[in-house]
């Protein structure tokens, strides 16, 4: 099953399920087509496994460590019934203390003054930097921090002046590094000047703001910007920084979807934990906003299999990576909505969030906000269409680092 094959047209989601550790329950969603009533299931727990007996046939779905279903606890519940190409299934389980230990493992957590990295482009996997040690690590000010001296100061900001590291520091944004320019840089990187907007013009009070944006030299693919002369702003979601140790490379088996997906997950978790931080307004360097993200909680695993892979004797495990029938795995449950959005319910919830600067901002070039985009309309796509909305908002699944990841759910 880890082997499938991503379809070129989705099928509908012939089982769902959704198990929240800290609540000690989960959600069991089966489609009509794979069970016409609740007396045609029967769930049972296996060794470290969900039983799903269906017409369709038997599969046993594989659990993470330390979570069990508690035997005799599924009972159907009337939310399905009611839309009338669900069956709604509710449950209990136990879960060991050890499994509930939350890591985040992303660039920005491993980085350590006096250790030397090697940075990389994501895109072709060449090296770009080569040993560079830190003196010093240091965390740069909250995303909106302008904002609120603009809001408590009642003279010119006297913070104005950019924040810039020196030749041994290493600054750490929320989804960036500010580090200086090496002798090597000339060649592995180019640098030229982003075009002018059609909308950059358009207000005359508003200079017109060009960014010296800075590229790989083997694959062209942008990884940031030149904020001064000598120094680099790289964006976490373009770079991997791997430690200089021996003849490492970086990890080439990730595909760009799951490495932005990984990559993203982990800021978020990162962010939520140690700023009490839910609401992520996510921009453009320029600062308007993109895609708008309000994570609900960290503690769900999800699984999904599609309708036409339900059927026979299968046993679903952990998958390969992108696999699109995995086992269960942890993920992060987000509401979203486009700022692009032309709806007016969606427009109001922009508005809203702008007018009160309710998410924490966080900066990712055009690009990649666009993937962005695309990578949660994909992941929303393939939930039960009963999860899909929710007073506007619309529902992803991302993923976090340290389990089995997995795009397509």
């Amino acid at each position: 099953m880890a082997g499938l094959e991503m379809p070129d047209k989705p099928h509908g989601v012939g089982l769902f399920l959704e198990l929240r550790k800290r609540l000690r329950s989960g959600l069991l969603i089966l489609g009509r087509d794979v069970a016409r009533s609740p007396a045609e299931v029967t769930v049972t727990a296996g060794d470290s496994s969900l039983c799903i007996q269906t017409p369709r046939g038997h599969l046993s779905l594989a659990l993470p460590a330390g979570v069990r279903h508690s035997q005799g606890s599924c009972t159907p519940t009337p939310e399905g019934e009611s839309r009338g190409e669900e069956l709604h299934f509710r449950l209990s389980i136990s879960v060991d203390h050890s499994s509930e230990e939350e890591v985040s493992d992303g660039v920005m957590e491993r980085l350590r003054a006096k250790e030397s990295y090697c940075f990389y482009c994501q895109g072709c996997q060449t090296r770009i930097l080569e040993d560079r040690v830190f003196r010093r690590v240091l965390p740069l000010p909250n995303g909106n921090w302008n904002a609120i001296v603009d809001d408590w100061c009642c003279h010119p900001d006297p913070f104005a002046k950019k924040v810039l590291p020196r030749a041994e520091d290493c600054l750490v944004g929320d989804t960036f590094l500010l580090l200086a320019r090496d002798a090597g840089c000339g060649q592995t990187l180019s640098e030229e000047m982003s075009p002018v907007g059609a909308e950059d013009g358009q207000d005359p009070k508003k200079p017109c703001r060009r960014l010296a944006l800075v590229s790989c030299k083997s694959c062209s693919s942008a990884l940031g910007e030149a904020v001064a002369p000598d120094t680099l702003k790289l964006y976490i979601t373009q770079v991997v920084v791997e430690p200089s140790v021996g003849d490492v490379r970086a990890d080439a088996s990730l595909n760009r979807s799951l490495f932005l997906e990984k990559t993203i997950a982990s800021r978020l978790l990162e962010l939520s934990s140690t700023q009490s931080t839910f609401h992520f307004s996510v921009q453009t360097p320029d600062e308007r906003a993109f895609l708008l993200l309000w994570l609900l909680n960290s503690d769900s695993i999800i699984a999904s299999v599609p309708e036409t892979s339900v059927g026979g004797e299968q046993s679903i495990s952990p998958p390969a990576l992108h696999s699109l029938s995995p086992g269960a795995a942890r993920a992060l449950k987000l509401l979203y909505v486009s700022c692009s959005d032309r709806g007016i319910l969606q427009r109001d919830i922009v508005t809203n969030w702008e007018v009160n600067a309710i998410g924490h901002p966080l900066l990712l070039p055009l690009e990649v906000c666009e993937e962005l985009l695309q990578m949660v309309d994909d992941c929303n796509a393939s939930l039960p269409r009963s999860l899909r909305c929710m007073r506007s908002y619309k529902f992803p699944n991302l993923f976090p680092v340290e389990l089995y990841m997995n795009a397509a759910l």
